[in-house]
C-alpha cells in the first residue's frame, strides 16, 4: 500500500511540474511578439535567432538551460510539438502568442513567404 501511495505521489508531482511548465511557456509566449525558446549551446537555435535579427526582428529569447524550470518547459514544448522521448525540441518559436513550431516550420514559412506576414500581423515587423 505504501508503494502505491509513493507511486501516486510521484505521478502527481510529475503532472504538477508538467502543468507548471506549460503555464510558464504559455505566459512567456504571450508576453512578446516573437518568442524563441532556445538552448544557449544549440547551433540551430543560434541560426533561428540570427534569421530574426537579420530581418530586423528582436525576439524575446528564453534560454531553457539558464531557466530554473527549463526542464519542465522543455517537456511542455515537446508535448506541444507532439514529440515523444528525449529528443531535442529547440528552437521553438511563437509569433503573436501562437506556436509556429520548431526550426523546420520556421524555415518553411520563411521560404514560402508566410513568415513576414506573420511577423507584421504580430507587430514585430513594420516594413
Amino acid at each position: 500500500m505504501q508503494y502505491q501511495a509513493a507511486v501516486a505521489a510521484e505521478a502527481w508531482g510529475y503532472m504538477a511540474a508538467a502543468m507548471e511548465g506549460l503555464n510558464r511557456v504559455e505566459r512567456l509566449a504571450s508576453e512578446s511578439a516573437v518568442v524563441v525558446f532556445s538552448v544557449s549551446t544549440c547551433c540551430m537555435c543560434h541560426a533561428v535567432k540570427r534569421l530574426f535579427c537579420g530581418m530586423g526582428v528582436s525576439p524575446a529569447v528564453v534560454e531553457l538551460d539558464h531557466e530554473p524550470h527549463g526542464d519542465d518547459m522543455a517537456r511542455a514544448l515537446a508535448r506541444l510539438l507532439g514529440c515523444h522521448g528525449p529528443s531535442a525540441v529547440v528552437p521553438v518559436v511563437f509569433i503573436g502568442g501562437k506556436l509556429v513550431g520548431a526550426m523546420d516550420r520556421v524555415m518553411a514559412a520563411h521560404i514560402n513567404g508566410s513568415l513576414v506576414p506573420l511577423l507584421k500581423q504580430a507587430g514585430a515587423l513594420w516594413l
